[in-house]
């Protein structure tokens, strides 16, 4: 597709679109906390109880780079 090989697309899709969904999904967390009027420590409390589950994920993909490097 478009000189693209499924690898090249797989690649890219997880790499930025994974990204950008993470991203997106601070801003809704951020979202929450202003519109529920939290406060720093409710907005605390929420990012760090919501957020575990993206900062397992990238810890992973780092873990995962040390151990095995760039080449799988």
């Amino acid at each position: 597709m478009f000189g693209y090989t499924e690898e090249q697309i797989a690649w890219f899709g997880l790499t930025f679109g994974v990204s950008a969904f993470m991203l997106y999904m601070v801003f809704i967390i951020l979202q929450l906390a202003r519109e529920s009027k939290a406060g720093r420590f409710g907005t605390f409390v929420l990012l760090l109880g919501l957020g575990v589950g993206l900062l397992g994920f990238v810890l992973k993909g780092i873990i995962k780079y040390f151990m095995a490097g760039i080449t799988e």
